[in-house]
């Protein structure tokens, strides 16, 4: 089996105590270090850091019948994690900015996904694939 690299990511806030509420409470996501302007946090293994910094404007792009955020980031996880996530997101009352749902059903790269933002407005998707084989999936020539 081969071991991933872990990724690092770095996204603003404009709220480092609704950061910490969201991403510690509501994700699960440890704590790391942090300062007065920064959080870094464990997510699943990841290095992710919300930063004290002004945000952008968001803009969408449209994706099997629904209008997906972008930029976003997030994590593919095994089906039965993602409907667990989806769960816990649903018991925290998390609005999902798209629900969710199966999508590409019986299609090349089918996957279970779900969109959320965060209190800055920072889009996050969580995915999972029956068949692992599908994450890099293209459409049949």
């Amino acid at each position: 089996m081969t071991t991933l690299p872990r990724f690092h990511l770095a996204v603003p806030v404009d709220d480092l105590a609704a950061a910490r509420r969201f991403y510690g409470d509501v994700l699960g996501c440890a704590q790391g270090r942090s300062s007065d302007r920064w959080i870094d946090w464990n997510l699943r293994g990841h290095q992710f850091v919300t930063h004290l910094a002004p945000t952008r404007p968001a803009a969408h792009n449209p994706v099997d019948g629904h209008d997906v955020p972008v930029p976003h980031f997030g994590l593919i996880l095994t089906v039965a994690d993602f409907h667990d996530f989806a769960a816990r997101l649903r018991a925290a009352d998390t609005e999902f900015v798209i629900e969710p749902y199966l999508r590409f059903a019986g299609q090349p790269g089918e996957q279970w996904t779900m969109f959320l933002t965060d209190p800055a407005g920072n889009a996050l998707e969580f995915k999972a694939f029956a068949d692992e084989a599908q994450i890099f999936a293209v459409d049949a020539p």
